[in-house]
């Protein structure tokens, strides 16, 4: 049974970003981390991740110190190595060379007992882009809403 529970999404990485391939990276986290995760306490939003000597970096998530913790707690934005196939990470680090692309974390979730993050390979939207999207939406919410009037008089 593969059951996965969504702790966090990146709702802003869908705003800011064309999302171009995605991957499944597991994450390298502490006692008290986890714990955390568990709970639901992470945020996304303005992380990143990049690539260093090889290694995959999740760089700005924020893990707030769990509740419970003692002196022990962990640092709530440190960088947290993601954990892929050595061939991926390549794969990624050749693409989000050219120009305008970058890595960036979308959700992070739970999956048979183990956290992972799904990440994505995304490029860059203009002004002009995030204002389309944005009345593309209000449009279609609009015509939805018609429509549901519609029917009810039927």
């Amino acid at each position: 049974m593969d059951e996965t529970k969504t702790v966090a999404t990146n709702r802003k990485a869908y705003h800011d970003f064309f999302i171009e391939e995605t991957f499944e990276a597991g994450i390298a986290l502490t006692g008290t981390e986890i714990k955390s995760v568990r709970a639901g306490r992470v945020n996304l939003r303005d992380s990143f991740a990049q690539i260093k000597d090889g290694e995959l970096w999740l760089q700005n998530a924020h893990i707030s110190p769990y509740e419970h913790g003692n002196r022990a707690n962990h640092d709530p934005k440190r960088p947290r190595k993601l954990l892929m196939h050595k061939k991926e990470i390549l794969r990624l680090q050749s693409k989000a060379q050219e120009r305008g692309y970058t890595i960036v974390p979308l959700r992070m979730y739970i999956k048979a007992r183990r956290a992972k993050v799904e990440i994505a390979l995304a490029k860059g939207k203009k002004l002009y882009d995030k204002r389309e999207a944005i009345a593309k939406r209000d449009s279609d919410r609009a015509l939805r809403r018609a429509l549901k009037g519609r029917g009810e008089d039927m």
